[in-house]
């Protein structure tokens, strides 16, 4: 089961560059389920993923499965809509949680958000936002990164003004 909410942020940490970062590329197959091929690159080596997601804007059943580069690539031509791109920062927050700090490159400069992933519904009811943190859009669509991918370039524009008025 995985538990997140999701945020804009109000400006990067000054410690970004100190965590652990890696390059993402993400293409989806589908929205209902949601299947989505990741790769995912490190300084230490380049993984790739396929995941299934349930429906669901706050908490929903997720399968990820290793795949090879070769299966990546054959799905990643397969793929509808918007290739996502985007560098993800890990940043440690208080009782064992982590941020994961998505800002997104391509089509979507622009957009940055953070998403928090909890062992529960209650530690996420609990869940108190670092400063950094803005407003919360766990549950608006449009941040959902499969729906990003089937935006239109007028959508992914409006996306992306939204998000730079929520900035100082």
């Amino acid at each position: 089961m995985e538990i997140e909410k999701k945020y804009l942020i109000k400006k990067l940490p000054d410690t970004l560059n100190d965590n652990k970062r890696y390059v993402i590329e993400q293409a989806y197959l589908s929205d209902a389920p949601v299947v989505r091929v990741r790769k995912r690159v490190s300084p230490e080596k380049c993984e790739y993923f396929m995941t299934v997601k349930s429906t669901g804007m706050f908490a929903r059943e997720e399968v990820e499965s290793d795949i090879s580069e070769k299966t990546y690539n054959v799905f990643l031509q397969e793929a509808k809509g918007n290739v996502i791109t985007k560098e993800r920062y890990i940043l440690p927050l208080e009782k064992g949680l982590k941020a994961e700090l998505d800002v997104f490159k391509g089509v979507f400069e622009g957009v940055i958000m953070v998403e928090v992933e909890f062992p529960d519904e209650e530690a996420a009811k609990k869940f108190t936002p670092p400063d950094f943190f803005s407003d919360e859009v766990t549950f608006d669509k449009r941040f959902h990164n499969s729906n990003m991918s089937k935006m239109s370039k007028d959508d992914i524009n409006e996306l992306i003004c939204f998000v730079k008025k929520k900035q100082p």
